[in-house]
């Protein structure tokens, strides 16, 4: 079954010069538990919410989150990327912050909901942009011990966000972070937390004054294996092999890091392209002795961004070839390509990762 075409762009919206920003929208799907059950939820149009100044979440940092985009595709529908994927992963966070998991058929109905209420927000077919979905799960009750809230909130929120690569895919400078841990060995690091990320703001802010793009942090234990990326998974592919002329597509294994949905869904299409997958602990000297041809930081909010160098203590390791810290090369490009593809409704979706199948219909509250 295939909805009527859903509400087209806005014409407020200059969709050419979208970036990465808040935008007001419509408003946002939200759902409380309490005494042990969640709510029928409730579309809400503000972009505030009011809570307890007791809440863990402001006094602990009892809260978790995730990232998703939904797309308006090839055939006019509007679907939104793995949802029922990242509800999974923030089962996996709420357990580890002692919060009231969501139920995955809640998670996804939120997010649809959350779309529904803003279709003319989703940006035009063939832009590049998308509609950027943060799921967040808040300990809102009020508790002033250190001990779970008795009360949490599960919201949607979305943003309109433009082409990330309007001028292309280019690769990027990369500085290793060596005089800060972002996660322990069996910490959190795992786990979506926002815990995890306000520390980095400090190293990855001075590395970007520094004219470096990206950070990259290796395994806190030793520093000497490389765990991921400030913003997103490590991802590499090797030089082609002589035998049948395929990279082996590598994804560091580490209890420190988060289990990207992207990552997932790239092994997905590399299996497909008959490409061998490895998933294991990755040497920092496997970048020092150029093992890789290509090296990305992968992710929702761009997919792939290339890295061309790594800095490390004063020294720089080239990666690849010229031609591929020129531009995107032929193995990420052929993996980025095939997944715009899928997200766009250009072709046909195998995995069922484009949800629902049918589209989302307008939703008035």
């Amino acid at each position: 079954m295939t909805l009527n075409a859903p509400p087209a762009p806005t014409t407020a919206i200059d969709w050419d010069n979208l970036g990465f920003k808040w935008v007001d929208t419509n408003g946002h799907a939200k759902y409380i538990y309490s005494n042990g059950q969640w709510d029928q939820g409730e579309f809400v149009k503000d972009s505030y919410i009011k809570m307890h100044i007791c809440a863990p979440a402001l006094n602990y940092g009892q809260e978790c989150f995730e990232g998703i985009k939904a797309y308006r595709c090839k055939d006019g529908q509007v679907r939104i990327f793995r949802p029922d994927a990242n509800a999974r992963r923030m089962q996996y966070s709420a357990d580890l912050a002692c919060m009231a998991p969501v139920p995955e058929d809640l998670f996804v109905e939120a997010c649809v909901r959350a779309v529904a209420g803003n279709l003319e927000f989703v940006p035009p077919y063939g832009s590049g942009g998308a509609l950027y979905l943060r799921p967040l799960l808040l300990g809102t009750g009020p508790e002033i011990g250190l001990y779970p809230a008795p009360e949490f909130t599960f919201l949607v929120m979305v943003i309109p966000v433009g082409n990330f690569y309007k001028s292309g895919v280019k690769p990027v400078d990369c500085l290793v972070v060596d005089n800060f841990d972002r996660a322990a060995p069996l910490g959190t690091g795992a786990a979506k937390l926002g815990g995890n990320y306000a520390p980095v703001l400090k190293h990855s802010s001075a590395a970007k004054e520094k004219g470096y793009a990206i950070t990259l942090h290796l395994d806190s234990k030793t520093h000497s294996n490389v765990d991921e990326f400030s913003t997103s998974n490590f991802v590499a592919l090797t030089y082609p092999s002589q035998s049948d002329n395929t990279p082996v597509f590598v994804a560091p294994e580490s209890p420190s890091i988060l289990n990207s949905v992207t990552k997932q869904s790239l092994v997905q299409l590399a299996k497909s392209f008959g490409w061998k997958v490895e998933n294991e602990v990755v040497p920092f000297t496997d970048i020092t002795d150029n093992r890789f041809e290509e090296i990305a930081a992968c992710g929702t909010a761009a997919v792939i961004t290339p890295v061309k160098t790594i800095e490390r203590a004063g020294v720089t390791y080239q990666i690849g070839t010229e031609k591929t810290r020129e531009a995107i090369g032929a193995g990420f490009l052929r993996l980025f390509t095939e997944m715009r593809g899928i997200q766009n409704g250009d072709i046909a979706d195998p995995y069922g990762w484009m949800q629902p199948a049918e589209g989302i219909a307008p939703r008035y509250e």
